[in-house]
């Protein structure tokens, strides 16, 4: 991309930010204080995450999926990239996304929010896999070591602005913070490290087990 062509996308992303960024704050917000995220009182979300795409980043996956045919311009930026901004939730139990989706889409019935898509669930882990098939998820098990659920809200639905929220347990975090290092934004030909990320995700998974397990024995004493 030339930087002339740049500049343009660059005025556009500029243009919107805020707005983007205020609707980002409001879904941070909402998770880390709202009473319907609590059991017993205390919070089921372990921690939060909340950024807006850096230019530089922008810039690269623009290059990248205009490469691919997508077709991306300064005047539909806001509608074609939808993880502008991102909220990120961290669980220590896989047991408590019940309770934040049912959350979710409490925001969403009572139009506060709307879905831009069908929510995703995506996995490598079969029993993961299952566990997301009792919500209204379109699960996508993939090989690619990789366990999250991911929802794009707006405000309304005629409007541009969106905001990817994740959820994922801390385990899954660790791995994806790793990976990220390792493989973003050029994946690693590095097939030890490869290898060793795929051994990583399978006792990421385990331990989500593990520890679902211990929250559920606390339950039955």
């Amino acid at each position: 991309m030339e930087d002339a062509e740049w500049n343009d996308f660059e005025a556009a992303y500029l243009a919107g930010r805020e707005d983007t960024e205020i609707f980002m704050d409001g879904v941070q917000k909402f998770f880390s204080r709202h009473s319907l995220l609590k059991t017993d009182g205390v919070s089921v979300v372990h921690s939060i995450k909340a950024r807006m795409k850096g230019l530089e980043n922008l810039r690269a996956k623009i290059e990248r999926k205009n490469s691919e045919g997508r077709g991306i311009t300064p005047e539909n930026l806001f509608e074609e990239v939808t993880d502008l901004a991102g909220v990120r939730l961290l669980l220590l139990f896989q047991g408590d996304f019940a309770t934040v989706d049912a959350a979710i889409r409490a925001k969403v019935e009572g139009e506060d929010w709307v879905f831009h898509e069908r929510p995703k669930a995506f996995t490598w882990d079969p029993e993961a896999s299952l566990f997301f098939k009792n919500f209204d998820l379109q699960v996508d098990q993939r090989d690619t070591s990789y366990t999250s659920v991911h929802y794009l809200l707006k405000p309304r639905a005629d409007r541009p602005i969106c905001c990817e929220l994740q959820v994922r347990t801390l385990f899954e975090e660790i791995w994806g913070e790793i990976d990220h290092r390792i493989n973003y934004p050029v994946p690693t030909d590095n097939v030890s490290c490869r290898e060793q990320l795929k051994v990583l995700s399978k006792i990421v998974g385990a331990g989500s087990r593990l520890a679902d397990s211990i929250q559920r024995s606390l339950e039955k004493d």
